[in-house]
């Protein structure tokens, strides 16, 4: 199970290979087959949905604990800290910088251009500096919390339960920031076991600790959760990337990667051995250009989750909780379709270092178009039947019907952005692969948070918490429009005009499968009932469609499936099963 040991240095596994008989180019590393990419996703999906059904269990216990009132905003407030930190050192910052870096170090590696070890170089440069920023910024933050809750909130009810939580979440940048970087190293390394277990660490933690000191603490038990749970994220994968780093010494390189009396060719060119990733001999410190670069666009990205907060503070007391748990159930069949990209990143990250443009264009092409097959199915069911999911995941203890009426409708019009959000996330990994400073990213995540404001201060007061979450599916479209129109020489030189013209299949197919999921989910008063029928005579229809249109290459795909199991088949009779 990829993961679990280093692959075999085979043409399906994505071991190194690496030929060092003097006067010759060592071979770079192989590429990993679409089997071990196809498990290597499927392992990634499993374990984070479920850490995501463990979330959905954590906001069931909070809704459940402490319902939607004061209270949990304040916590939410609180909780603010934590979002960014995981968008900004897990998710994407951290992953941005740290996987074309490591792929840089991976590939001196097997090719032995460096002595010392140049993962180990990267890392002795890289990790003590960034704990010393980490540990910095989570004790300035702790100390200014009356500040920060001020700013996010400034018509929160109760602001100092919102500090103290503030102060225990504070420390999630510290243990955020290691989680970070172990995932990004290890995923690098084509190791996906440990980072995509993380969350469900977490959110176990965090549940533990509200049980258990939920009654004596409030929802400041919440707070304290997230904090132990932060720990346990860097200290699950810490043994799996010290076996990865200390389990190779390094051996002495040539002076030179490519002979000056056998130049590389051009077909294969040379690893970048000056890339802007690096300076100095061995491992290198990452470029700060770099750094800035991805950290402001992760920043602006989030700052989404601070307008939308801002604005509901002003609203009556439970909005920010309604738009909390609208997100939260919404967004899951976008973490779904981004394991995709999580595991590709590596390769297209990989592709690019050894200069195959090629092949990282059609890895990302095909990961656009699939990644958008997924979620447009999943917003087609929150589309169709909000209400009876809400109800079936929520209503119960001090969650009440109205609760469930506001949470389901707010939930609607955030899944009209979920395509805009799986874009941006997929198409920004495109810009950074190569690892050199761009800065349109930030330029296009600046466009669509300005019109999430203008949008937000002009609905907000007609349509409350709904056009909050309209203004938010409206600028992170606008971004993923600006950063689809933006790919080229900047980034992987994807076909623009060819992706739109894929990705409106699978649009087709959601409207139709939209349609159906309302109907089936009005057949039956049970939630559980109306939540099945909407889910079985959703995708029913999308995947009749996909096949009609040929979305996402689904016939192609089907039709090669019906034709390898007759021939599979009877080569297991052939051999006696």
């Amino acid at each position: 199970m990829p993961g679990d040991h280093p692959a075999p240095a085979t043409p399906e596994g994505t071991g190194v290979k690496t030929l060092t008989t003097p006067g010759l180019r060592p071979t770079p590393a192989p590429t990993p087959s679409a089997r071990f990419l196809a498990k290597a996703t499927l392992l990634s999906a499993t374990l984070s949905m479920a850490g995501a059904l463990l979330g959905l269990g954590r906001d069931q216990a909070l809704a459940h604990l402490f319902g939607a009132g004061a209270g949990t905003d304040a916590f939410l407030v609180a909780w603010t800290v934590p979002e960014m930190a995981a968008t900004l050192l897990i998710e994407d910052g951290m992953a941005f910088v740290l996987v074309p870096a490591f792929s840089v170090a991976l590939a001196r590696r097997a090719l032995a251009l460096g002595s010392p070890d140049p993962v180990r170089a990267l890392v002795a440069a890289s990790l003590p500096r960034l704990c010393l920023a980490l540990a910095g910024t989570a004790a300035l933050l702790a100390a200014g919390a009356p500040l920060v809750v001020s700013l996010l909130a400034p018509g929160l009810t109760d602001p100092s339960l919102a500090v103290s939580c503030t102060r225990l979440t504070a420390t999630c940048v510290l243990s955020f920031g290691l989680a970070g970087y172990c995932s990004a190293a290890l995923r690098a390394h084509r190791s996906y076991l440990a980072p995509a277990a993380i969350y469900i660490g977490y959110n176990i933690a965090i549940i533990a600790t509200m049980f258990v000191v939920g009654e004596r603490w409030g929802v400041r038990s919440a707070a304290l959760g997230v904090a132990l749970g932060g720990c346990l994220m860097a200290v699950v994968q810490a043994p799996s990337l010290w076996r990865r780093i200390a389990g190779r010494s390094p051996r002495p390189a040539p002076a030179s990667p490519c002979p000056p009396a056998s130049p590389c060719p051009p077909a294969s060119p040379c690893p970048p051995t000056s890339a802007s990733l690096y300076e100095g001999p061995g491992g290198r410190s990452l470029a700060l250009g770099l750094v800035c670069a991805v950290l402001l666009f992760t920043l602006c990205r989030q700052s989404q989750v601070l307008i939308e907060r801002f604005f509901a503070s002003g609203l009556p007391a439970g909005a920010i909780s309604h738009l909390n748990y609208a997100q939260k159930v919404a967004q899951l069949p976008m973490s779904l379709s981004l394991m995709v990209c999580v595991v590709t990143f590596p390769v297209v990250a990989q592709a690019i270092a050894e200069g195959d443009t090629l092949r990282a264009r059609e890895r990302v092409e095909r990961d656009l178009v699939l990644m958008a097959g997924l979620v447009l199915l999943g917003a087609a069911v929150v589309v169709a039947c909000a209400p009876q999911i809400i109800q079936l995941l929520f209503q119960r203890g001090a969650f009440t019907a109205q609760d469930t009426a506001a949470t389901a409708a707010v939930m609607r019009v955030y899944a009209l952005g979920l395509l805009g959000h799986t874009l941006v996330g997929a198409l920004v990994r495109s810009y950074f692969s190569a690892g050199r400073t761009t800065w349109y990213p930030l330029g296009a995540m600046g466009v669509g948070a300005f019109a999430t404001v203008v949008i937000s201060a002009w609905a907000v007061g007609t349509w409350g918490a709904r056009g909050i979450a309209a203004a938010n599916a409206a600028g992170i479209t606008l971004t993923a429009l600006l950063l689809l129109h933006g790919l080229g020489p900047r980034s992987v030189p994807v076909r623009v005009r060819r992706v739109v013209v894929e990705l409106a299949r699978p649009v087709c197919a959601a409207l139709g499968a939209t349609g159906a999921g309302l109907v089936c989910a009005g057949l039956f008063d049970s939630p559980a009932a109306s939540v099945a029928a909407c889910c079985s005579g959703a995708t029913a229809v999308f995947l009749l469609l996909a096949w009609f249109l040929d979305a996402a290459g689904t016939r192609s795909l089907l039709l090669s499936v019906t034709h390898s199991f007759p021939s599979t088949l009877t080569r297991k009779l052939r051999h006696g099963g």
